[in-house]
């Protein structure tokens, strides 16, 4: 629920604002005055690990890290999530460029290689829920290749799985809600925000 850098609407009450508040000058400066110290962001409704410099050199450094996606180094980047239905494989992988979506600017879309930008997560089933067969939710673990904006989000959707709680890619699977267990229901409406955590 916490927004990471100030913009529009949130000048106040960031993680910037907060890391200023707690490291002062000693944060690094690269990313300037609205970026101090942030070597990637997390959507405000997604939960988990983030990273933050507090040197120049180990924020040159940890974005290297970042830009190569485990290509070369050693560094992996790896998010749980509640997904809606439950995949057939136990595993895979989404190659699909991802970029603005045409309808709605505001919402990324999967889109073709000219209009978009290369984007490939790598997916594998935890643990699947409900009735044999049947099942309503799965866990899954997936794996960031590239790092676009909303990248598992979309993908997940575009194959026919989004994250449970997404309020702007899974709006169709609401009702999927009434099939699960009593308690487990009351935790899907509890949530408030996509069920996806930074691992």
């Amino acid at each position: 629920g916490l927004v990471v850098h100030p913009g529009a609407g949130n000048r106040s009450g960031t993680l910037v604002n907060a890391l200023i508040a707690h490291c002062g000058a000693e944060l690094s400066g690269i990313g300037g005055e609205q970026r101090p110290g942030i070597v990637h962001r997390l959507d405000k409704d997604t939960s988990g690990l983030l990273v933050v410099a507090k040197t120049d050199a180990a924020h040159r450094g940890l974005a290297r890290l970042f830009a190569d996606h485990g290509r070369t180094l050693p560094f992996l980047r790896e998010y749980n999530a509640l997904i809606w239905g439950a995949p057939t494989r136990a595993s895979g992988v989404i190659d699909a460029p991802l970029g603005r979506a045409a309808a709605d600017r505001e919402k990324m879309a999967v889109v073709s290689a000219e209009r978009g930008r290369a984007a490939r997560t790598h997916w594998h089933v935890l643990e699947r829920y409900g009735p044999s067969g049947r099942e309503v939710v799965s866990f899954v673990a997936c794996r960031l290749e590239t790092g676009r904006t909303h990248q598992i989000r979309v993908h997940m959707a575009h194959i026919g799985y989004p994250i449970v709680g997404d309020r702007v890619y899974a709006t169709g699977f609401k009702s999927k809600a009434a099939l699960l267990p009593e308690l487990a229901r009351a935790a899907v409406s509890d949530l408030r925000r996509q069920a996806l955590h930074a691992a």
